[in-house]
């Protein structure tokens, strides 16, 4: 029989589990949360990811749970442990992606570098951690931020006054320090339930308005030192929170040369599309390969450079795939993935991937079919 991995969850990431699924002979199922989504090729339910009975439904017919979000409610989480359901990755650790205060505390007690960070419950906390550094910060919602959503730098306590005003009782929001960075990294990591791990290399990724617009692997000029610190955190954090799956771990690469970790995803991740079409084994596949406690695949790029072109928005007539042989016609060598998603502006409709020999070259390939969607 073959293996059942059911993905709660059904936009792209899970639509871009499909293919790898099929050729590992791997039979995939989704919890989509509405009827035509990204992933409904391999809808088999449709239905709230937050609703116990449904969730339970639907893992009672499949050998391991995984996701396309980190949204599902901890106690659903756990009472699917409690079932008896391989879950991967599991509570324990997926929780220090759904709530970044639990994620700083958590990598100050590893050791992680990471930016100053405080716990503010009102506006006086707050004002007391922006005079301490420098008169500005970056404010977080703990939960649900995403896409430079529940993000505010700020200058003054009262910017931040509404969030503080719809805190229930006893929550608190996060600020860290704004980190003169001089770019952004990300580092992913795969880890198996019986502890096999593989990296990735670093990536550099470019964001516009608070979304990642283009990632380029391996991260240009980046020395040989860095790239071991950023592989070297991304592992302790896959093993120091026991994530199983893959892990994504964004980076600040500081102007004094430090590596400092921003965010956490414990799934597949925008940073990791290069790696569908130039590594040996893409994050996809990886992911499945990982949660099903399969051999991890080759990380090796198979090309000097890759890179990824986000398509946000795409095309105002929303005549997204009549678009797709105008991109191929401009770069025959880009390889491209739609969504199925209805677009909108800054909405993540698709992406384009090139890999090559030269970097100049594969930005000029992968942006011109890239521009045929807007």
């Amino acid at each position: 029989m073959a293996l059942r991995v059911g993905v709660i969850g059904g936009g792209q990431l899970a639509r871009m589990m499909i293919a790898p699924a099929v050729e590992l002979g791997i039979d995939i199922r989704v919890l989509a949360e509405d009827q035509g989504m990204s992933a409904q090729l391999a809808a088999t339910a449709v239905g709230d990811y937050r609703d116990l009975d449904t969730v339970r439904r639907f893992a009672a017919d499949v050998d391991v749970v995984t996701f396309d979000h980190e949204h599902v409610p901890q106690d659903v989480l756990r009472a699917l442990v409690a079932d008896g359901v391989a879950v991967h990755p599991g509570p324990d650790a997926l929780r220090f992606a759904q709530d970044k205060l639990d994620m700083r505390a958590r990598l100050a007690e590893l050791d992680v570098p990471q930016p100053e960070w405080a716990r503010v419950a009102d506006a006086g906390e707050l004002q007391r951690f922006l005079d301490a550094h420098g008169g500005r910060g970056v404010v977080k919602t703990p939960r649900g931020g995403y896409d430079g959503k529940g993000v505010r730098v700020v200058s003054a306590a009262a910017e931040a006054e509404d969030w503080f005003a719809g805190l229930a009782g006893g929550d608190a929001l996060l600020v860290e320090e704004l980190v003169p960075f001089v770019r952004e990294l990300a580092q992913q990591v795969a880890r198996r339930p019986s502890g096999d791990l593989a990296a990735y290399p670093v990536v550099e990724t470019v964001q516009r308005d608070g979304v990642c617009a283009e990632v380029v692997a391996p991260a240009p000029g980046v020395d040989a030192e860095h790239a071991a610190e950023a592989a070297r955190i991304g592992r302790e954090i896959a093993e120091g929170l026991g994530v199983t799956g893959m892990l994504a771990v964004e980076l600040f690469q500081t102007e004094d040369g430090r590596i400092l970790v921003n965010e956490l995803a414990m799934r597949p991740h925008n940073s990791g599309h290069w790696s569908q079409d130039g590594a040996v084994t893409g994050q996809f596949e990886q992911h499945l390969r990982a949660v099903a406690d399969l051999p991890l695949g080759d990380t090796r790029p198979i090309a000097p450079w890759s890179v990824m072109i986000n398509v946000l928005g795409g095309p105002a007539d929303a005549g997204m795939l009549d678009r797709v042989p105008a991109a191929l016609a401009a770069s025959p060598g880009a390889k491209v993935h739609t969504y199925g998603k209805a677009p909108r502006p800054g909405r993540k409709v698709g992406h384009v991937n090139v890999a090559g020999a030269d970097l100049e070259e594969a930005l000029r390939r992968a942006r011109s079919a890239a521009a045929a969607f807007d």
